[in-house]
């Protein structure tokens, strides 16, 4: 249990609470075009940094604890690092670090998967994203395990590939899929039977998060699991034949796949055979490691048909509280003594807020991974439910419905502490429609206007930011020159993933009465809006975490 946080006498206090607003992938752009967020008509987020204390910060690579300045940021590290106040190692770099010293090889987990696979003559399966992302997993992580199965003696592996397309190329799919189908047959050289088994596009099937659409989980089961869909040959066959079949696809809606030989799918899951899940990301694993991991009798999502008695693994444990899933091959970072732990130490009324695809970012991510609440009876947390459309048929997703929710608590009196994200800015960004993503913004900005007159009314202050780039950064340019890479046709290739530019940091203190300046510190990540929260809502923040934003001053300037 933490300490109460220290009282800051030189705050003055305010009216109204602390609103932290985080505009989900809003970052400031590199290029010109294809910079969304420059081409947005966002006036109301113009006249607010206007008046107000702003910089810009870090967010992604090392400020976010992944492993170096290359890697994009994503939501999961993002409210980890705004939430606790420091910066953690993550999964990416977690899961390379054991590879690299042998310690997942070690382990019991991975020697019980592999034993068990050997001892029953089957398989061990590989479940997860195929590409070099570093957001959900990483090709590097996968080629490594496969190799040292075949040193441990497990002859027999199956790949159950889901196509990218969202933190990589929008149409690389290919660029993955062929190279490493080569490495397997590199692999079978040796006498080993090494195979893609089935696959299909990440938001078509399997990787749901926040039980959003189950039904993408139940396609997932049925393509991994049964070998039940559309039949063929290989992996590239199934992708050439779905981008012939409809013009424009993109590899993250590519429907599913089944390999077949003879009629028959190579590579079904059964009794006796071993699942290791090989993302490290647990959003969008919980779901799919409940389907397999579920008592029969217990399990009420779908018809599975069949449970195989199997041992199943994530590459990481998904949730540190529930102790899901039940084996795992990596440990994740130990995040503790959180803004929101401190809070509700120091009794500060709390609100946590978003819609479906960001609820659990505001609450399980920013208290450290951590399910449920410190203290019942100080937080609050509200999830509005999200369309299960396409982002870019509702790019407005449900912004207005969590201002109506976030205004009403900001004057309400209810509240200290709240905090909400917008996912507007990455879900659609990530569909690669320029257009749409447009559209989500201005949707945004006019909420930000709304929001503006509830802090000013109530007397209480508002903190814009963002857990990483992506709006920002829609088209795909060229490493050597800046210019626009263009499709045959002439037209922007679309930028479907996170990007590495630094995002917002603006402080609205509509009755500032003096006790910090307002030149914002520089230089600093968003793991620094922790300690920069506990200032503004009148507290000295932990001595261990990242330094604040502000300083607040011994007597007002």
């Amino acid at each position: 249990m933490v300490q109460t946080l220290q009282k800051n006498p030189a705050w003055k206090g305010r009216r109204g609470p602390l609103l932290l607003v985080i505009m989900d992938g809003v970052g400031y752009g590199a290029y010109p075009e294809g910079d969304a967020v420059r081409v947005a008509r966002m006036a109301h987020f113009g006249a607010i940094t206007a008046r107000s204390a702003y910089t810009k910060l870090k967010a992604h690579g090392q400020a976010v604890g992944l492993p170096s300045d290359d890697d994009m940021g994503n939501s999961e590290v993002g409210h980890n690092a705004m939430g606790c106040g420091r910066v953690f190692a993550q999964g990416a770099k977690l899961v390379s670090a054991s590879i690299a010293s042998g310690a997942l090889f070690a382990g019991d987990t991975w020697q019980k998967l592999a034993a068990s696979a050997k001892a029953a003559d089957g398989a061990l399966h590989f479940i997860g994203l195929l590409s070099d992302g570093n957001v959900h997993s990483h090709l590097d992580h996968l080629k490594a395990m496969i190799a040292r199965a075949l040193k441990d003696g497990v002859g027999k592996i199956r790949v159950h590939a889901l196509l990218d397309g969202r933190d990589v190329g929008e149409t690389s799919a290919l660029d993955y899929v062929l190279p490493f189908e080569a490495f397997l047959a590199d692999c079978n050289k040796t006498g080993a039977d090494c195979r893609i088994a089935s696959g299909g596009g990440r938001m078509y099937l399997t990787m749901d998060r926040y039980g959003a659409d189950w039904s993408m989980v139940e396609r997932g089961w049925q393509t991994h699991a049964l070998g039940e869909g559309r039949a063929f040959a290989s992996a590239r066959e199934a992708i050439e034949t779905y981008r012939a079949e409809i013009p424009g696809v993109i590899d993250q809606d590519l429907k599913e796949f089944v390999i077949t030989e003879q009629g028959k799918p190579v590579g079904t899951i059964n009794d006796g055979d071993s699942v290791i899940f090989f993302n490290f990301r647990g959003d969008r694993a919980l779901e799919i490691t409940s389907a397999f991991e579920t008592p029969d009798g217990e399990f009420n999502k779908f018809d599975r048909k069949r449970l195989p008695k199997i041992e199943y693994a994530g590459i990481m444990e998904y949730d540190g509280d529930l102790h899901i899933p039940a084996q795992y091959l990596v440990s994740p970072p130990a995040i503790d003594r959180t803004l929101g732990e401190y809070l509700a130490a120091s009794g500060v009324r709390t609100l946590a807020l978003s819609e479906t695809q960001k609820y659990g970012h505001v609450t399980y991510f920013f208290n450290g991974n951590r399910l449920g609440k410190f203290d019942e009876k100080l937080e609050d947390y509200a999830e509005i439910k999200s369309d299960v459309v396409p982002f870019e048929q509702r790019p407005w997703m449900k912004c207005a419905e969590i201002t109506d929710a976030a205004g009403g608590a900001v004057g309400s009196g209810a509240y200290d502490f709240i905090r909400i994200n917008f996912p507007n800015g990455d879900m659609v960004g990530h569909t690669g429609v320029f257009n749409a993503v447009v559209c989500s913004l201005e949707a945004l900005d006019l909420q930000l206007g709304r929001l503006r007159k509830a802090i000013d009314e109530a007397g209480g202050i508002m903190l814009l930011t963002a857990d990483h780039g992506n709006a920002d950064d829609m088209y795909e340019h060229d490493k050597k020159t800046g210019g626009v890479s263009l499709k045959a046709d002439g037209s922007p290739k679309a930028k479907t993933s996170h990007s590495l530019n630094p995002v917002p940091c603006v402080i609205y203190d509509p009755e500032w009465k003096g006790e910090y300046g307002k030149r914002l510190n520089e230089g600093l990540g968003i793991s620094s809006l922790a300690a920069t929260c506990a200032c503004l809502l009148g507290f000295v923040p932990p001595v261990d975490y990242d330094k604040s934003l502000i300083d607040v001053k011994a007597e007002p300037l």
